[in-house]
């Protein structure tokens, strides 16, 4: 029986770095069309593609850009498009320099997100003890910082809440389906 066992451990654990070497490798129509399903077609038909390293994959008219993944998270496959001011927002997340607007901003990310600390971007331990979230599908807003005074900080509350509080990558995260 252990050894059915460790043999199905083996076969799966080697099925999961086979599947994860075939999407390292996935074409540019793959990525695309990941890319497109972050948002509502009305934004993604005409958007610009960019893959995750910043090199362009389509030409788009509509001043949105969509990405097969969260170029910050290595190796992330969950798809974004981002509006003028949520660009802004990912170059300086990039840089690691301070970001703040004046104006709202929009994300969608309608095939949901990594697991993530909400209250610390550069956390990359679950087992830290701090508040971790896998949002499914969902809209990120920026904004001006006093205008998410009153929104609620806790993931599980409902509805909207604000992540990355006391940082200069504040955000609202609104979810768009029941978790």
């Amino acid at each position: 029986m252990i050894k059915l066992i460790i043999t199905a451990i083996a076969s799966f654990l080697c099925l999961t770095q086979a599947a994860s070497a075939m999407t390292d490798q996935d074409t540019k129509e793959i990525k695309i069309a990941r890319a497109v399903s972050a948002a509502p077609t009305s934004i993604s038909d005409n958007a610009t593609v960019m893959d995750v390293d910043g090199s362009l994959l389509r030409q788009g008219s509509n001043g949105w850009t969509c990405f097969p993944g969260v170029g910050l998270i290595p190796g992330n496959k969950n798809p974004m498009c981002n509006d003028a001011v949520w660009m802004a927002w990912m170059k300086a997340a990039g840089e690691g320099a301070p970001f703040s607007t004046d104006v709202i901003g929009y994300s969608y990310m309608l095939q949901g997100d990594a697991l993530v600390n909400n209250n610390n971007p550069a956390a990359t331990d679950p087992n830290d003890g701090g508040v971790w979230v896998q949002e499914g599908p969902h809209l990120m807003m920026l904004m001006p910082k006093e205008m998410t005074k009153n929104l609620p900080r806790d993931p599980f509350a409902g509805g909207p809440y604000v992540m990355w509080d006391g940082t200069s990558m504040v955000h609202v995260m609104v979810p768009v389906t029941v978790k």
